[in-house]
């Protein structure tokens, strides 16, 4: 298998309108055209990737809801880790809640990886990772 590169990352969410709400407006996803499949969905471009949005009522009914940096999870990489931490403060994300608050963050800025890393959780309780190449001012 000659791999050239991942393509996209499909989550199932239990509620898609505020799924897509969500990655719009707390992540800055642009949503893109998705065929006219036979079950809900919807997709956004994820820097030069998709994300892939699958509509079912009865996604992740089990599924911690709490901020784990072990958790399965996938990374976005951000220009600015300043930045997007001060986008996501002005949303109500704080570092100083319970792991299972849905406004959580959990921040590394001086990451044993050698980059920044801040840890959310989306409606569905899906961990994301933003990350940048370097902690800037």
């Amino acid at each position: 298998m000659d791999i050239e590169t991942l393509h996209h990352i499909s989550l199932r969410v239990s509620d898609l309108a505020r799924s897509m709400r969500f990655y719009a407006e707390v992540i800055g996803l642009e949503q893109i055209e998705r065929p006219p499949f036979s079950f809900p969905g919807a997709w956004f471009r994820l820097g030069n990737r998709e994300l892939h949005l699958i509509g079912d009522a009865a996604a992740n009914p089990n599924r911690p809801r709490a901020v784990d940096a072990g958790d399965t999870h996938f990374a976005i990489r951000v220009a600015s880790f300043t930045a997007a931490i001060e986008g996501l403060r002005r949303l109500g994300y704080r570092e100083d809640v319970a792991p299972d608050d849905p406004h959580c963050m959990l921040l590394r800025p001086n990451s044993i990886v050698g980059y920044p890393q801040a840890y959310i959780l989306d409606p569905d309780g899906h961990l994301i990772e933003i990350n940048a190449a370097r902690l800037d001012d």
